[in-house]
């Protein structure tokens, strides 16, 4: 990357952070300008920003990002609480995202015949996982109804972890060379690429946290170091994992799980970390985004590409939410469309959808990968501009619809958030 390319860079971090704080409430999300800038230096316009597909750093940045965020929401998650005090996360992923995967596999048989069942079910997972990074005001803006706030938070922090095996396994299925088909394929594959990254994950976390945690309090260790330590934690479960041939972005997502529920003391600093360095990483991702992944789509665009994306964002995602909640609480209708238009998608299906690219022997990989982006595009913007404004919307309309008794007037503890609201 050459100087001037780094001074534009770095000259745009500082502007955006200048009115940071005149956009948080408003329609423009940080994500979307990140996403705009990457467009203005990609080749295509100003060509400021020389960078492929396929380059090495950027399929870098990208895991390292997803490793970023799926160890930190993993470990905002306390599990004994989340059990106790929320049950729509509950209903959203043990019901919503698998009829959401099921759903999107059967608008992709109507939109794209030519796909096999595995390439259909593959597309639908990638795209099932949320960020509510995209959304941020939503899960973070106190006057939201805490309980649709939460379970907006849990959804987004697990939904990418649990969605990543489905998507291995639909890749090993979608394979046209047929390697999928043996038992001794499937034995090998669940204990490399799930199990494998599961036992390095808890393993490493266990052991890492419970070192950090007595150096701590032994005054070994000053804060900044347990920090970087805390989220070392989740770099060194996603290299272990791939040496063994396991997983890392399994191996990363279980650590964080690990860590959030053995010592939550020690989550503190991490979340601390999140909110300043590991920002810059998921900013600079929807930036190369922008600049090497917008444009391509755009080069063989098809209708079906651009009714998948809506779709997508909008049926696929909300009638399986609905579906989920029927019958289990008393949310008003409001609710539904918020836990159902709140969707966004983000980092991990940028990431799966690379994966997607990258698996040659899969027939439609560059069809799937297209659809992929163009969803996470439209989502940027879709779910940018909307969030801040219903989020006041819905806020009001709970507080004069509202009756005692029911889900939205609950109060509960606080589950951290990503990037927490800051009101001046």
């Amino acid at each position: 990357m050459e100087g001037l390319t780094i001074a534009a860079i770095a000259l745009f971090l500082i502007a955006f952070g200048l009115i940071s704080g005149r956009l948080q409430n408003s329609i423009i999300t940080p994500p979307m300008v990140f996403v705009a800038f990457g467009m203005l230096v990609s080749p295509r316009l100003f060509g400021l920003f020389e960078a492929e597909i396929e380059s090495e750093w950027v399929h870098l940045l990208v895991e390292f990002t997803l490793v970023f965020v799926l160890f930190a929401d993993a470990s905002r998650i306390d599990l004994k609480l989340l059990r106790k005090e929320y049950r729509t996360p509950e209903r959203l992923l043990g019901i919503g995202l698998p009829l959401t995967i099921v759903l999107g596999a059967v608008v992709a048989a109507w939109l794209f015949p030519a796909f096999s069942i595995w390439e259909m079910a593959l597309l639908a997972a990638i795209l099932a996982p949320t960020d509510a990074a995209l959304g941020q005001v939503v899960v973070s803006h106190p006057k939201m109804p805490i309980r649709i706030r939460q379970a907006l938070n849990v959804e987004s922090g697990l939904n990418d972890g649990i969605a990543l095996p489905v998507v291995l396994i639909f890749l090993a299925l979608a394979d046209a060379t047929g390697t999928a088909t043996t038992f001794e394929f499937w034995l090998t594959f669940t204990f490399q690429q799930i199990v494998l990254g599961v036992l390095v994950g808890a393993g490493i976390a266990y052991l890492g946290s419970k070192l950090i945690y007595k150096a701590w309090h032994s005054n070994w260790m000053v804060e900044p170091f347990q920090k970087l330590a805390t989220f070392g934690l989740a770099l060194l479960a996603w290299g272990g994992a791939e040496l063994l041939g396991g997983n890392g972005f399994i191996a990363a997502f279980v650590a964080g799980l690990t860590v959030g529920n053995l010592t939550r003391e020690i989550c503190h600093s991490l979340l601390t970390f999140v909110e300043t360095e590991g920002q810059l990483f998921v900013l600079l991702t929807f930036m190369v985004f922008g600049a090497v992944m917008f444009w391509p789509v755009f080069d063989h665009l098809t209708w079906q590409a651009v009714i998948y994306a809506v779709l997508s964002l909008t049926v696929i995602r909300m009638l399986p939410v609905c579906l989920s909640l029927l019958g289990k609480t008393r949310l008003m209708a409001g609710s539904f469309f918020m836990l159902g238009w709140f969707g966004p998608r983000g980092v991990a299906s940028i990431l799966f959808g690379l994966l997607a690219l990258e698996a040659v022997n899969v027939p439609h990989h560059e069809e799937v990968f297209q659809v992929v982006m163009l969803t996470v595009l439209f989502s940027v913007f879709a779910h940018g501009m909307t969030a801040a404004p219903l989020a006041n919307w819905f806020s009001n309309y709970v507080s004069k619809k509202g009756e005692e008794g029911m889900e939205e007037m609950k109060t509960g503890p606080d589950l951290p958030v990503r990037l927490p609201y800051h009101d001046k």
